[in-house]
């Protein structure tokens, strides 16, 4: 520090400081920013697969409730989607036509992006379980998926268990449905199986 006549001090280098702290504190700006959008990416990401979710659990619900005389016919052994990859679907009618296209839309038969099939969830499953053969019928739909970020493994259905290499990554739409009795006993009043 240096005076001058009439007791003026000037500083050199304040300004240098100055410029050096904004930058500093722009760059931690920035960073978080840039932070902020990567989670927002996943996010995004995230939102998309649920919203696919969403369209294939419409799908197969749509299906068993066209088909309500055949629900049994669409409850699944394994897991359907993409660890059965696509599936020709030729020549198949009723419940077992709906699965494999189920199968395939799971797959990402639905959209693809060159030679890469993009239109499903990562690593997507699905399955269908019976939770109540006597009428009126008791189904659970499951469709899981693999998210991209840790949270919580879902308790509410076995589908797809394992499937992935941490559980907690595992993301599932569950809905139950119920098939309605189509036909009663005029004696009793009771549902008739068809």
């Amino acid at each position: 520090m240096r005076r001058f006549p009439g007791n003026a001090v000037y500083q050199k280098g304040v300004t240098m400081i100055e410029v050096l702290i904004t930058i500093f504190i722009s760059s931690f700006a920035l960073l978080a920013i840039a932070s902020l959008q990567s989670r927002m990416h996943v996010s995004e990401m995230e939102a998309y697969q649920r919203a696919q979710a969403t369209v294939l659990m419409t799908y197969i619900t749509d299906r068993i409730n066209a088909n309500r005389k055949n629900a049994m016919s669409y409850v699944t052994a394994t897991p359907l989607g993409s660890a059965n990859g696509i599936q020709a679907c030729a020549g198949l009618t009723g419940a077992n036509l709906d699965l494999c296209e189920w199968n395939n839309l799971l797959a990402g038969a639905g959209s693809t992006l060159g030679a890469e099939r993009v239109g499903a969830m990562i690593g997507a499953r699905g399955c269908v379980v019976n939770t109540e053969p006597a009428m009126p019928r008791k189904f659970t739909i499951a469709v899981v998926w693999q998210g991209l970020t840790p949270t919580v493994a879902p308790g509410s259905t076995a589908c797809g268990l394992g499937a992935y290499t941490d559980d907690r990554t595992r993301r599932a739409l569950v809905a139950p449905i119920v098939v309605g009795c189509l036909q009663n006993d005029i004696n009793t009043g009771l549902c008739v199986t068809p």
